[in-house]
């Protein structure tokens, strides 16, 4: 048998994860089944097996490539100027970026993956990677801004990142679960939280 080109197979791959994905936001991980999988992506069960031996395959690979979009929207650019306050809260939102907020089924599958971390040893490092990255992103801009006086600095940079990813943890769940949140005025209360002085 001829060896088919590797855009092939790549794409083949391809076609196979993006009918995972959209499975996996419309009924969950493991309402979905192998049945489902073949007939949204078209192929022979022959065909899904060549690439992946088991659902819980696909299941990994579909996580792993959201995780890596997340780490890929806090990656630093060292090359770059120093950004404006409201770009860090930007960044921390990525309100232009598809995997943390562009539509309600991308929250869901995120929110998908997080639950599914809680089963998965080797998933939950993953995780445990791309937040550690991205912690250490913000925390940096954090401290930035903290030197030339536009957020307090009586708090560990490392501290205010927390609070900030896990403000928009929360603003995903509620898109994911309500389908309806909006990114502008979450950005607007975000700052005016990050404004409030320190009690004395």
């Amino acid at each position: 048998m001829a060896r088919m080109p590797k855009e092939h197979l790549e794409a083949r791959r391809r076609q196979i994860l993006d009918a995972a994905r959209r499975c996996f936001v419309r009924n969950g991980f493991h309402a979905t089944s192998m049945q489902d999988l073949l007939a949204e992506a078209e192929l022979s069960a022959g065909a899904v097996y060549r690439y992946f031996g088991s659902k819980d395959d696909i299941i990994a690979a579909t996580a792993s490539e959201a995780l890596a979009e997340v780490a890929a929207a806090f990656a630093a650019d060292d090359g770059a100027p120093p950004p404006g306050l409201d770009d860090v809260v930007d960044l921390v939102l990525g309100v232009e970026r598809p995997p943390l907020s562009g539509s309600r089924e991308s929250a869901r599958f995120l929110v998908q993956v997080w639950a599914e971390a809680l089963r998965s040893p080797s998933l939950s490092a993953r995780l445990k990677e791309v937040m550690a990255e991205a912690r250490g992103v913000v925390g940096g801009l954090v401290a930035r801004h903290q030197e030339r006086g536009q957020l307090s600095a009586d708090v560990p940079p490392e501290q205010v990142a927390d609070v900030l990813m896990a403000l928009v943890d929360g603003f995903l769940v509620r898109r994911a679960v309500y389908g309806h949140a909006d990114p502008a005025a979450f950005r607007n209360g975000l700052r005016a939280l990050m404004s409030v002085p320190a009690p004395r």
